[in-house]
């Protein structure tokens, strides 16, 4: 069993190397990317940086193999990546937005997301205002860790948050729905299934 610990600003490249390994929907990444380190950018590292009483990670023999990390107040944090998040890495990741939607690639589309974050949709916050991104590497998998983590980070806000899941990542679903976690329908795009726990 991994030991499941606070995330210190040493682990930061781990971070950024787990979310670029699962970042394919929860496989691997790494062949849809040209610059491994953006996509860390949006979902894992303005957590720790921002957000460090609420980011965990889990480690092995190894080293960190997995993390959850998230945020009690995703519109506090929304504002707080707005000022202090954002501004510099626009400033290394050119806006995209006059490239056409049909010539993006992955970097080009989380570019994207930089200069024009998404924000979510009022009614998951109204739901539950704490949200969280977890991901584990294959040999953390099947062994409870996700559990443990889970366990870890909702006791951190209070048991209630809610996540948003790319409807194509069936297995995340799975997990999700085997810890407890519910769909909340007819909410926002089809392409992302929304969730909520603890309400």
């Amino acid at each position: 069993m991994a030991e499941i610990r606070r995330c210190r600003p040493s682990d930061l490249d781990a971070l950024h190397d787990i979310c670029l390994r699962t970042g394919d929907n929860g496989a691997d990444g790494r062949h849809l990317y040209e610059d491994p380190r953006i996509i860390g950018e949006i979902y894992a590292a303005p957590y720790a940086t921002l957000e460090p009483d609420y980011a965990f990670v889990a480690e092995d023999d190894e080293g960190v193999a997995g993390y959850i990390l998230g945020t009690p107040d995703t519109r506090a944090f929304e504002a707080r990546c707005e000022a202090d998040w954002w501004p510099a890495l626009r400033e290394r990741y050119a806006d995209p937005a006059d490239t056409p939607t049909g010539q993006r690639t992955r970097d080009k589309w989380d570019a994207y997301h930089i200069h024009h974050p998404p924000q979510v949709p009022q009614p998951v916050v109204d739901a539950a205002p704490a949200h969280l991104h977890i991901d584990l590497l294959p040999r953390l998998q099947g062994q409870g860790v996700g559990r443990a983590l889970m366990d870890t980070w909702l006791a951190s806000v209070g048991g209630r948050a809610h996540l948003g899941c790319q409807s194509a990542n069936l297995r995340a679903q799975r997990f999700y729905g085997r810890y407890g976690w519910r769909r909340l329908e007819g909410v926002g795009p089809k392409s992302v299934v929304w969730m909520t726990y603890g309400v």
